[in-house]
């Protein structure tokens, strides 16, 4: 157990540009891979890097995500002497305190960080897919002697996406800008913090005005007023899952490149999830199944290639379902046909239903709904 560290995870943003996706639920509820949530790999991490003190900052829609969660028991972190506690938006004598941004969020449990007391604080995103050691990046924080550490990466795509730094030849962050439309830079932050707990407290203590926002204003401000930022580089498979698209993209990525994220290997930091206690899938006589995850309790009796089934999904004879993302207890009747979409928890499509789209598309019963009201008009 490392007790010198305490992490903080942010789960409480809207997650606006994952609509519908997110309409009714916190980002790090979404399903993943046909068997895990997004939240699933930041607690997986810590759980390997044995940080079992973990404040969990919820706002927007938390109930699917605590429910998940619980007591953190599928994750070992469900321990009387830390473990996880979810952190609330409330209301003191000082006012309501709703949370502004990533900074300000921070800001509002500095009491729960006195209570433990930690040496440093490692300040989380729950919404990313990566695995990663803490301890290794927690270590080259204590050697480089800096005030607060910011793991970095290599985007596959765009710079414009993410925070941009330029990092000297002694791995201090020189500059930064976030979301630079013309970066300077070529690492991105991944979002994840090691801050020594004073120097946390520091930053944030004071008067923050309009700073809510480590990569927006706390960052920038703490450059220029000297403070010892250090960057570590991580190497591996790492993405933000901020938009529909990349979220498509990185389900994709476990069937086309199953070796970036490793999965299948249980031995180096596993991803632990919470067990849906259902029976196997079942391939039937007439179904057929090329290059696809099939998640538990799944029945499939039509055709599947290049794409993932979450749990309790029914696919009926004659369907033919392709480069989709399938989530939980979806049926499809027969002979429908699917392509390039996203079909959300519990629809239920119609037989001879042709969804077919150039771009990835989000369907659930309310755009079915609308599809239909569409062709009944022509």
């Amino acid at each position: 157990m490392n007790k010198k560290v305490l992490a903080m995870v942010l789960v409480g943003g809207r997650g606006t540009r994952l609509h519908p996706i997110t309409k009714r639920k916190a980002k790090p509820a979404v399903t993943f891979g046909g068997k895990y949530k997004l939240i699933d790999f930041v607690l997986s991490n810590l759980t390997n890097a044995a940080i079992s003190t973990v404040g969990v900052i919820t706002q927007y829609e938390p109930h699917s995500l605590m429910d998940y969660i619980e007591h953190g028991s599928s994750w070992d972190l469900d321990i009387l002497s830390g473990g996880i506690r979810f952190l609330t938006p409330y209301t003191s004598y000082e006012g309501d305190r709703w949370q502004k941004g990533t900074a300000h969020a921070i800001r509002q449990h500095l009491r729960f960080i006195d209570q433990h007391d930690p040496e440093y604080v490692l300040v989380l995103s729950g919404d990313h897919v990566y695995k990663m050691d803490y301890n290794a990046m927690i270590d080259a924080h204590e050697k480089s002697g800096a005030d607060f550490t910011i793991a970095t990466f290599t985007p596959h795509d765009t710079l414009s996406r993410y925070g941009v730094l330029q990092v000297d030849d002694a791995h201090r962050v020189a500059n930064f800008e976030e979301k630079p439309e013309n970066p300077k830079g070529d690492s991105a932050s991944m979002g994840v913090y090691v801050f020594n707990k004073n120097v946390l407290k520091e930053i944030l203590s004071g008067e923050l005005f309009d700073d809510f926002d480590f990569g927006h204003d706390i960052i920038p401000k703490a450059l220029e007023e000297g403070y010892k930022i250090g960057a570590y580089h991580f190497a591996g498979y790492f993405r933000d899952v901020g938009t529909v698209e990349s979220l498509f993209d990185a389900n994709m990525d476990l069937l086309d490149h199953p070796e970036q994220l490793s999965l299948n290997d249980t031995k180096t930091l596993p991803v632990y999830t919470r067990s849906s206690d259902l029976p196997p899938h079942h391939i039937m006589d007439e179904g057929s199944v090329t290059n696809a995850l099939i998640g538990d309790g799944c029945m499939v009796m039509g055709t599947v290639k290049h794409s993932i089934l979450s749990q309790n999904i029914v696919v009926k004879n004659k369907s033919d379902i392709r480069d989709s993302l399938l989530f939980d207890n979806v049926t499809i009747g027969e002979e429908a046909t699917l392509r390039n979409v996203i079909v959300l928890e519990g629809t239920v499509v119609l037989p001879k239903t042709k969804l077919d789209f150039d771009e990835v598309t989000v369907i659930d019963n309310e755009a079915l709904w609308k599809l239909g009201d569409g062709q009944d008009e022509q």
